[in-house]
């Protein structure tokens, strides 16, 4: 699977999440973009992405993470 796919994937999930089918996700994108993207939707959306990919992300990189282009980037290196 490469990067567009997972944006795709990613995108969907994001959508199902947050229940807006307008999000378009970017590797910009943060938490301040999306409206009812708070604390407590974060562990549900970090829960839905495991799911959606079969990967289990350390609780580091959920720490860490500034933007959804971090987050393909340690999707894409679980998925190879």
């Amino acid at each position: 699977m490469d990067k567009k796919q997972i944006y795709g994937k990613l995108n969907s999930v994001f959508c199902d999440v947050f229940d807006d089918d307008s999000i378009r996700i970017t590797p910009n994108t943060t938490a301040d973009d999306i409206d009812d993207w708070d604390s407590l939707e974060h562990i549900t959306l970090i829960g839905a992405v495991e799911r959606a990919f079969k990967i289990k992300f350390k609780m580091g990189e959920i720490s860490s993470m500034k933007n959804v282009g971090e987050m393909v980037d340690i999707i894409a290196s679980r998925i190879r």
